[in-house]
């Protein structure tokens, strides 16, 4: 796509705009400012993957790897607000699931093991994470709050933290996995993913495209489960104080 033809997608966004002006949305500005940061940050970005792909060094690869997760873990601690201690934990939740996630991949040889393979699917699945991580930590809010009375209760009965709270735990675990879960039944039905698409536009066999793409999705899947699941283990104790009381929620 030459750069004449990108900028004729910015009739989009003029659309986009005259629309929020139209419903007085008050939303221009806003507009403005991500289709700017969006087009300065992939460029940027595109450059650096360029001399990573060329450099083919571990240490750049660790290094986007490491920003990558670092602000999957800022943007989805946002969930999480009043929770001390909460990104790290986010940020450990999505470590542990993408160093698993490439040791399976690399290990068993489905991927190679070059740039061009592993950061842009570190990319997809640290941020599926990021999205389930932020989902499990809206639900858990609204599971703590809405069963405060009932944990309460279990606690004064003699029940641990765990006990107490293990039915909100495995209820927003298992809100956090709907969307991916859904997302498996409908892909190729309902949409093309954006991996797969990129493939066929770019020229590739479209069943190649395809077998990548039951890649992504069942990567995706085993993905939600771990980070939603670890991220429970390791932050079940901050709904809670020291004396194990209900802890109220710091801004």
């Amino acid at each position: 796509m030459s750069y004449v033809a990108l900028s004729f997608t910015l009739i989009f966004v003029m659309i986009t705009m005259l629309v929020s002006m139209w419903q007085k949305l008050d939303l221009e500005k806003d507009i403005a400012i991500g289709t700017i940061r969006s087009a300065i940050q992939l460029l940027l970005v595109g450059y650096v993957l360029m001399f990573v792909f060329k450099s083919n060094h571990p240490i750049f690869i660790l290094a986007i790897l490491s920003v990558m997760v670092s602000v999957a873990s800022w943007n989805a601690g946002k969930r999480g607000k009043g929770l001390r201690g909460i990104r790290w934990r986010i940020a450990l939740s999505i470590g542990c699931t993408e160093v698993l996630m490439m040791a399976l991949l690399l290990g068993l040889q489905i991927i190679e093991a070059t740039p061009q393979y592993i950061i842009p699917i570190s990319g997809m699945t640290i941020g599926n994470a990021m999205v389930v991580s932020g989902l499990y930590l809206n639900h858990m809010k609204r599971e703590v709050e809405s069963n405060k009375g009932e944990i309460e209760t279990l606690l004064c009965l003699g029940a641990s933290a765990r006990q107490a709270i293990q039915d909100s735990l495995k209820r927003s675990v298992k809100s956090s996995m709907i969307p991916t879960i859904d997302g498996m039944k409908t892909v190729g039905l309902v949409q093309l993913p954006g991996m797969m698409t990129g493939m066929i536009v770019a020229g590739a066999d479209p069943v190649e495209a395809v077998r990548y793409q039951i890649l992504i999705v069942f990567a995706f899947t085993a993905s939600a489960a771990i980070t939603s699941i670890i991220l429970s283990l390791v932050s079940y104790r901050l709904w809670f104080t020291k004396d194990l009381r209900m802890a109220p929620l710091r801004d």
